[in-house]
């Protein structure tokens, strides 16, 4: 590649690690997503340092950890937040956004303020909503300020149709001047509706589900409900990433372009008897994470990777690929030298999720907690002045061994502590930890 490279980054909401067909789940089909896995980097043990659509968010534009701004749903970023279309505007990209944004301050679909948008050079997108059939965007493109116009069809395929044209945009040019463009959108968020097509393919009755969902009718009746159109949300998101790359390749982008693909959080879809997402358990912070693109670099040291790579990673691993330095305030790592075939430098052992406000929502845990999650496979999680789980992923992948009281296992949770209580310290977070070795002494 001899001028910086083009890089897109294409997400969805809600979407967790386990359901895709490279994963081995068996609801789901996902072969442009498992073409990736192949000829580009797949991280299976991705993570959603804070499993929540606007924190996410926050965290992937600015590459800093929820503590430090945007740290609930809905709360809106600061006009001054530096994200990373700033740091690629200033080296010379061109930067376009398409699609959900929830970074604006609410949870209704309204037009999201121009100093709110991030900094990005084009903005066609919305704040939230959730009716993939009735989806209003707005925003401000080469022609200046556009009015308010309601999407044709299905959220998804409307705005990969818009994120489309604008890459046929970029072709057209006819300079070498790169570019930086988001497509993001709101399937497999609920409603769990998706296209006829696809939705056709999958029954409630049919689902497989997973083995940490309890055996109690209601959780599996509404498992099993959600689940059926939730997979067919997910098969037309790959669908439309399919449709993304064979416009990169019809257009000659393809060769000097990085793809990458992710999703805010997961959803525990009644594992552990829990809904939704916010709660520390797998199926809630892992996400599918993908670095593809780059023709030079397809098959070059790919395959599935052991690296957590989380969302304050995105924006540093994104400049790392564009030739452009992290400023020192972005807080992740960044694992661009994977991409290129290169060692890393000192990467992290492990990665730090957080819930940094007590959420109060029906179906999740009604307590702040902080998680750290270590490469070698263990996992441990404090909710305020109490522990709360500890797992080996290792032998125990479905949680369902707690091994947070057990004697025999002492040593290994004095040590996971130590490091929670270092990353916390070290990221500037601020939780009631307890102490487990400190002897409350009688009063007198």
């Amino acid at each position: 590649m001899s001028q910086r490279p083009n890089i897109i980054w294409v997400f969805g909401d809600q979407h967790r690690a386990q359901a895709l067909s490279i994963a081995g789940d068996p609801n789901v089909s996902t072969p442009n997503l498992d073409r990736m896995a192949i000829e580009g980097q797949y991280f299976p043990r991705a993570a959603a340092n804070n499993p929540w659509c606007c924190p996410f968010r926050w965290m992937a534009m600015t590459g800093r950890y929820s503590h430090h701004g945007v740290c609930k749903t809905p709360m809106a970023m600061k006009p001054e937040d530096r994200t990373v279309a700033h740091e690629l505007g200033d080296v010379g990209y061109r930067t376009h956004y398409v699609g959900k944004w929830h970074l604006g301050g609410s949870n209704q679909s309204i037009a999201v303020p121009p100093e709110l948008r991030g900094g990005f050079e084009t903005f066609i997108g919305y704040e939230n909503n959730n009716n993939q059939y009735h989806c209003p965007v707005h925003g401000h493109d080469e022609n200046g300020e556009r009015e308010e116009e309601l999407l044709k069809g299905y959220e998804t395929d409307a705005l990969t149709d818009i994120f489309i044209d604008r890459l046929k945009k970029e072709a057209a040019s006819g300079d070498d001047t790169p570019f930086f463009a988001a497509l993001s959108v709101q399937p497999p968020h609920n409603p769990y509706v998706a296209p006829a097509e696809e939705m056709a393919r999958h029954r409630p009755a049919n689902i497989k589900l997973r083995p940490n969902v309890p055996p109690i009718p209601r959780i599996e009746e509404e498992a099993r409900n959600n689940l059926a159109g939730y997979y067919a949300q997910i098969e037309n998101l790959d669908a439309n990433l399919g449709r993304v790359v064979a416009a990169l390749e019809e257009t000659g982008l393809l060769h000097n372009t990085y793809i990458f693909f992710f999703s805010d959080h997961g959803d525990c879809h009644g594992s552990h008897g829990h809904i939704h997402k916010s709660s520390p358990w797998e199926e809630s912070i892992r996400i599918p994470f993908f670095i593809g693109g780059g023709l030079p670099h397809i098959g070059f040291d790919s395959g599935p990777k052991p690296h957590q790579i989380s969302a304050v990673d995105i924006a540093p691993t994104t400049l790392g690929l564009a030739g452009v330095e992290a400023p020192e305030i972005m807080q992740g790592y960044d694992y661009s030298p994977l991409r290129r075939g290169e060692k890393l430098h000192e990467a992290p052992d492990s990665v730090f999720c957080q819930q940094v406000v007590r959420k109060r929502h029906a179906g999740g845990i009604d307590q702040e907690w902080r998680t750290v999650s270590t490469n070698d496979g263990w996992k441990y999680t404090c909710i305020p002045g109490a522990p709360h789980s500890m797992f080996n992923l290792n032998e125990d992948p479905y949680e369902m061994n707690n091994l947070i009281l057990m004697a025999n296992y002492n040593a290994d949770r004095k040590r996971l502590h130590e490091r929670l209580k270092k990353w916390i310290q070290d990221t500037g977070d601020e939780f009631d930890l307890y102490e487990p070795w400190v002897k409350v002494q009688k009063s007198t």
